[in-house]
């Protein structure tokens, strides 16, 4: 039975929802204010506050190199992921749901701090994050002068590294191994597993553990949780049980053409790389088992997400917590000759997002629209009923949350170096290079993007209408020193 502060939590959550539909009218903190009064006049509720713990909690789950390879996203078939999916089944998962970059170190820095690598500069993983943000614009940040405790662990921003002044407190990275002792970086990728590891060799094991331990400790402040899972980042290394999950003589390769570069401009096929890990892999044999791997890993990810879902639910906080899952951006295995991230196509940009808002989701209920991962900040921050930031650049997607079928303007975009832009609808995926090169992909019959429309003169109008979401103004990438 659900405890008088959650029930308040649950009511200030929906009316939170009615405010939010005037959100172009009136400022953040009115909305806010708003939604206090109409507390007030139904009687009974108290004012949220820091001191009173009527606040919602908030439980982040990072995860690295997640693709949609889940198994209630359905784009893998051999996928067994029962903890993501149980996760889905208890508020609202986004089937067409975009990474801002694909790439560990721009992705993170865009959808922590709210702002596009177009403004930032912040494009590719070889741009140090700190370099290109102002220290205090993180969403810890936020909720930490809001009075929440805000504790981390794992990899939330790019190599486990953060601004000290915008958490209450983070594991010590050096505490733990994050891949298992003496593992190296293409060990089940391109190289056979030759370790015998155990499921607390790996560091994820360790940054779970620790976020349990913060479950479970009492507090006279709302907890912002924070926990980046490493895996399923390379190496693909992980107890030989998960492999055993997924026999090597029973893996399928992805839908895949050998064609499929023929009608893709020239920006696009050196965006490909296919003479890098694919023609390895073509050589090698191993591209079943890089997907064994995979999926393995992803397993292996997906008992310590089951881990920490049984730690919140066994805690004080399990009836008033908001959870948010995403993974940072998509992975490709082979499709358009392409591996890793590094791209704009489906598989690269497209990784799951999952929303449990006490009061504001449905249990089971599945959102179609299309939306990208700058939309976290300010959901979060407006779930919470803090302030959004001036220089957050993403839409709140509360409205979303309150009713999936809602009408939603705002169409995933996602960013790869500089001037390479995709905008995603939930019909279309139109890609433009720097050099002014294009793709347009009708998903409707088209879902793996095996054709190319751009040049088709019926195209022209759609081609103008997803144009209109591309920036006006891209930041000069900054000289390396």
């Amino acid at each position: 039975m659900a405890t008088t502060n959650s029930r308040n939590v649950k009511t200030r959550m929906i009316l939170l929802t009615i405010a939010s539909s005037i959100r172009d009218r009136v400022s953040t903190t009115t909305r806010f204010t708003l939604l206090l009064a109409l507390c007030f006049c139904l009687g009974g509720f108290k004012a949220a506050s820091a001191d009173d713990g009527a606040r919602p909690n908030v439980l982040f789950i990072a995860v690295d190199d997640l693709n949609a390879w889940v198994t209630h996203l359905g784009r893998n078939p051999q996928a067994r992921t029962p903890n993501i999916d149980r996760l889905a089944k208890m508020g609202t998962t986004f089937s067409r749901s975009y990474c801002a970059v694909p790439a560990c170190n721009p992705a993170r820095n865009a959808l922590m701090t709210g702002q596009r690598p177009w403004t930032t500069a912040c494009y590719m993983n070889g741009d140090p994050w700190k370099k290109h943000t102002s220290e205090g614009f993180g969403l810890s940040n936020q909720f930490k002068k809001a009075g929440y405790h805000v504790a981390g662990a794992g990899k939330i921003y790019h190599s486990q590294t953060y601004f000290e002044s915008e958490w209450s407190e983070y594991l010590d990275p050096k505490s733990y191994s994050l891949n298992g002792p003496g593992v190296k970086k293409d060990e089940g990728y391109h190289v056979p597993l030759p370790h015998d590891l155990k499921d607390d060799d790996l560091g994820d094991w360790h940054v779970v553990d620790w976020c349990i331990e913060q479950l479970h400790k009492q507090r006279d402040k709302p907890l912002f949780l924070a926990c980046g899972l490493y895996k399923p980042h390379l190496p693909f290394a992980v107890p030989r049980k998960y492999y055993d999950m997924f026999p090597r003589d029973q893996i399928q390769l992805p839908p895949h053409r050998e064609d499929d570069l023929d009608d893709i401009p020239p920006a696009g096929v050196k965006m490909a790389k296919s003479n890098g890990d694919h023609a390895k892999f073509l050589k090698s044999g191993r591209w079943k088992d890089a997907i064994q791997s995979y999926l393995a890993t992803c397993a292996y990810t997906d008992m310590n997400i089951g881990r920490l879902l049984d730690g919140l639910e066994k805690s004080s906080y399990a009836d008033n917590t908001i959870i948010v899952l995403w993974g940072d951006h998509g992975w490709s295995f082979g499709e358009k000759s392409h591996w890793r991230k590094f791209a704009l196509w489906e598989e690269p940009t497209r990784a799951p997002l999952i929303w449990v808002a006490p009061g504001v989701t449905q249990a089971g209920t599945v959102c179609e629209r299309s939306v990208d991962f700058m939309t976290i900040y300010p959901t979060l921050c407006e779930l919470a009923g803090i302030d959004i930031p001036s220089h957050v650049e993403g839409p709140s997607a509360i409205t979303l949350l309150h009713d999936p079928t809602t009408a939603w303007n705002h169409p995933a975009i996602t960013t790869h170096g500089y001037k390479n832009h995709t905008v995603r609808t939930e019909t279309h995926r139109y890609i433009q290079y720097a050099d002014g090169s294009e793709e347009l992909y009708d998903h409707t019959n088209d879902p793996y993007e095996w054709t190319n429309i751009a040049s088709k003169p019926a195209s022209v109008m759609e081609i103008e209408k997803l144009r209109k979401h591309l920036p006006t103004r891209n930041a000069q990438p900054r000289k390396k020193k």
